[in-house]
């Protein structure tokens, strides 16, 4: 059986997504796994200067004022872990998914390790101030990992730079 390929999603997949990843899986058999994080830390300023920077400046000051209910969060990741599911349905061998608690690209090295997947996907939001100065899971991963990992921005198809 070929290693699986990990992705690694803070939204639920769509069909930019689906299309990208058929392309990875075309003539392999390798399973896909979806790794969603659940209950990850907030960092206030950065979120804040994050939708500063996409000229959304409802988000941001609601970013800083609104309180977060692990419930929620946990309902909104299961979610995403649900949608992505169904957005893969069909492709590779299989698809698998999990929700992973503490540091996501952490959890990606983990599974990686274990699994002996040999590529990894991380699905993002764009964030201008992580991706401007590599600190987004994408370039983490890349460095964590020593494998291969696409970046993609959400809804987009747009390949970030990892």
């Amino acid at each position: 059986m070929t290693a699986p390929i990990l992705i690694l999603t803070e939204v639920a997949l769509g069909p930019a997504e689906r299309t990208a990843v058929s392309e990875l899986v075309e003539g392999t058999d390798a399973p896909l796994e979806v790794l969603v994080p659940s209950g990850r830390k907030r960092r206030l300023v950065v979120d804040f200067l994050d939708h500063l920077s996409m000229l959304e400046f409802g988000k941001a000051f609601e970013e800083i004022t609104s309180k977060t209910d692990p419930m929620t969060e946990r309902a909104v990741a299961e979610t995403a872990l649900n949608g992505s599911l169904a957005a893969l349905e069909g492709l590779g061998a299989g698809t698998t998914g999990t929700l992973v608690e503490g540091d996501p690209v952490a959890a990606l090295a983990d599974r990686a390790s274990a699994s002996g997947a040999t590529q990894a996907v991380v699905v993002t939001l764009p964030h201008a101030v992580e991706d401007t100065f590599h600190t987004d899971w994408a370039n983490q991963a890349q460095r964590k990992l020593g494998i291969p990992v696409l970046h993609l921005y959400a809804g987009t198809g747009f390949i970030g730079d990892s």
